[in-house]
């Protein structure tokens, strides 16, 4: 298996279709288009099932790099894999996080274990096989085809599992209805819980953090099985799961690494420190021997129970306001204070990712040169 190596570049948008920052990058030499495995993004929408942002900002990136590449824009999005997380309420700053590969000759004196990047995807899905087995266990080999691709063979060096799942439409429901079929639920809003649910245990399958005999009625009912590096999130505009590996392993010479720490809660300040201080980071401003910040990576949701540190919380009950809208925006606010900015990628629905209310956060950091 041959060396390879990793990189990891944020980049500010001033809008869902924004990709000059891209192309200036492109055009300057500091990216190569062709080295592009996969890009992460935050965009300004509600999060929700009729956040066109998602679909608006994969087509504007896949239109501006379809000439860069030789291919179409169809082209452009079966090779590169693009996760858009829609929500960017309080502090957080729309972005994009840009993953590149290339196989290299290993340099002398770098050892250890550096950033790499495995990409995978399942099989389409049938709208009924959302959030149940089906989907789980198709997640899980695809996450492990994930790491035997770029040499990760012990689970512990995964920090970060980043994972594009479908959701249900009235459409879909009906599909699946006339087949004779029901599925889990008939709420497009209510499918994408379900969906992150059933990916996230996927995750946990393929690493060995549950035992392999989830049941469908596990997912989002048995909130103590959880994978401590998942994050899912939920989109219209696919009907397979997009799987992003994210760890460090010995067969790769990249400038990167990452760490990750899980939050309890969602003011858990201490758990963003832990994932600051995994790769040598400290408190912003502070930074640790040389080391930089390159972003975080966290889940947010509203805790289940209604509570936070024994005192009652309200996100569950405001009519007004998603309450992963709320999720988003205090999460956000704590870990951007912690981290000196805003350009942060934080989801909401943390289902099965984390303990209930919190939710795993990851760090990658460049390593002095």
């Amino acid at each position: 298996m041959r060396t390879t190596s990793a990189g990891a570049i944020r980049i500010a948008t001033k809008g869902p279709g924004d990709v000059s920052g891209l192309m200036s990058m492109i055009e300057s030499g500091a990216i190569d288009p062709a080295s592009i495995l996969a890009i992460l993004g935050k965009t300004e929408g509600n999060g929700g099932v009729n956040d066109f942002t998602r679909e608006y900002a994969v087509a504007a990136l896949c239109t501006a790099l379809a000439p860069r590449l030789g291919l179409s824009p169809a082209q452009v999005e079966q090779r590169i894999a693009f996760v858009m997380s829609g929500g960017t309420e309080g502090v957080l700053s729309p972005h994009i996080t840009v993953f590149t590969r290339q196989e290299v000759e290993r340099p002398a004196g770098i050892s250890g274990k550096r950033l790499s990047i495995g990409v995978a995807h399942t099989r389409d899905f049938l709208p009924e096989e959302l959030g149940r087995s089906a989907q789980i266990m198709e997640t899980a080999k695809a996450v492990k085809a994930a790491m035997e691709h770029v040499g990760i063979s012990d689970p512990a060096d995964v920090h970060f599992v980043q994972i594009k799942c479908p959701l249900l439409t009235s459409d879909r429901v009906e599909a699946a209805s006339a087949r004779g079929n029901k599925t889990v639920t008939t709420s497009a809003y209510s499918s994408m819980a379900y969906s992150r649910g059933a990916s996230a245990l996927g995750v946990a399958v393929a690493l060995g953090e549950i035992a392999p005999d989830i049941r469908d009625e596990d997912v989002l009912r048995r909130y103590d099985l959880f994978s401590k590096v998942a994050s899912t999130s939920a989109g219209i505009e696919l009907m397979h799961n997009v799987v992003i590996v994210l760890g460090n392993s010995t067969l790769s010479v990249s400038a990167f690494e990452i760490g990750h720490a899980v939050m309890s809660d969602a003011i858990d300040a201490a758990a963003v420190s832990a994932a600051l201080q995994s790769v040598g980071l400290g408190i912003a401003p502070q930074a640790g021997a040389g080391r930089e910040l390159v972003n975080i990576f966290a889940k947010a949701e509203a805790s289940p129970d209604g509570t936070v540190r024994g005192f009652r919380h309200t996100m569950l009950e405001d009519t007004d306001i998603s309450s992963t809208r709320h999720a988003r925006a205090a999460v956000g606010g704590l870990i951007a204070g912690l981290a000196g900015t805003s350009a942060i990628y934080v989801s909401g629905g943390a289902e099965h990712q984390g303990p209930p209310g919190g939710g795993p956060v990851a760090v990658i950091a460049r390593l002095p040169d």
